[in-house]
């Protein structure tokens, strides 16, 4: 290894990429970061030095925001030119927008998994965690904020959606990942705005929060239900924004109670303001309290949602901080 060879830490937290088959069951997560980064061929071929971080083992829907708020901490004391986090697929889009939202390093952090164990054939983690880690260590990377890197494409944490529960190619963004990896080279095309950055010190105030989903017909009585149990909510309204007329009432009682995030259950686009007005509509519940979560998708609003109540912001203070969402 020479002086100036670039180094990279990978944490593994478990997941599909960290399991095999056992006897007579499915698969759990066995193997650690060293057994993941021993498994990469060519790895040794790119003069990267790569020190491995046993972080946790566990599957990606039972990781809390606990271990990924530990995570970060242990992430920026580092002396490292990128970080590689190997995790379960269910929830990568979750914690790479936290890590998002919580690290201030310019250096790449790059999550990326696997969809298929490794005892399957065709198992996707080696390449995946190759290509991570050329991400990881590139100079191209730097200051794009926490990236996913899945079938040698570079999404940005903030637009990245799982859209496939089984395919190798589940990982997705719109309007499109960043870049690519080819031919061992990182390629950025583009670069998202600088996203709005959370302190997570002091994130020890209890909080729940939740999903609702509107669907056809919905009267608002599941609504008022859910929000009895939670400290904050976000609604997956249809299109830019609307919900049922029968919802309005429940909204409105709602967001006097606690602060509710708008956001289009589409997965992509923004939230409207003021194009429908009628009962219902984008600027008839943003008129009513209810918070516009512009561009995030739910999944993504409510990690924002959850982290601002974390550190014990008010409506005020969570209605300023999605305002400034691109």
């Amino acid at each position: 290894m020479t002086d100036n060879a670039r180094c990279v830490a990978v944490f593994s937290l478990g997941g599909t990429i960290a399991m095999t088959a056992q006897t007579g069951g499915g698969a759990t997560p066995t193997l650690s970061a060293d057994d993941l980064v021993a498994a990469v061929p060519g790895l040794a071929e790119t003069g990267i030095a790569v020190e491995v971080h046993d972080f946790r083992r566990l599957p990606g829907a039972s990781l809390s925001f606990s271990d990924l708020l530990d995570l970060a901490v242990a992430i920026e004391t580092l002396p490292v030119d990128g970080v590689v986090i190997t995790q379960g697929t269910d929830t990568i889009e979750e914690t790479s927008y936290l890590l998002d939202l919580v690290t201030t390093s310019d250096m790449p952090i790059v999550v990326t998994g696997a969809m298929r164990n490794a005892s399957l054939a065709g198992a996707d983690g080696p390449a995946n965690v190759l290509a991570a880690i050329r991400v990881a260590a590139s100079t191209e990377a730097r200051g794009t904020g926490t990236v996913v890197v899945f079938g040698e494409e570079i999404h940005a944490a903030r637009w990245v959606r799982k859209t496939h529960a089984t395919s190798p190619t589940a990982f997705t963004s719109y309007p499109g990942p960043l870049g690519y990896v080819a031919e061992d080279r990182v390629r950025i095309m583009t670069r998202p705005s600088d996203s709005p950055k959370v302190d997570p010190r002091g994130a020890t105030t209890p909080a729940r929060t939740a999903i609702a989903t509107v669907g056809l017909g919905d009267d608002g009585t599941i609504l008022q239900a859910i929000g009895d149990q939670a400290d904050g909510l976000v609604i997956a309204a249809f299109g830019a924004g609307h919900v049922p007329m029968a919802c309005v009432d429940a909204l409105t009682d709602l967001a006097k109670r606690m602060p509710v995030v708008l956001a289009t259950r589409t997965g992509s686009g923004p939230v409207l303001r003021q194009t429908y007005g009628f009962p219902g509509s984008e600027s008839d519940l943003l008129a009513r309290g209810l918070i516009s979560a512009s561009t995030l998708d739910p999944i993504k609003a409510r990690i924002l949602l959850q982290l601002l109540l974390m550190i014990a912001s008010d409506k005020d203070q969570i209605t300023e901080f999605f305002s400034v969402i691109p």
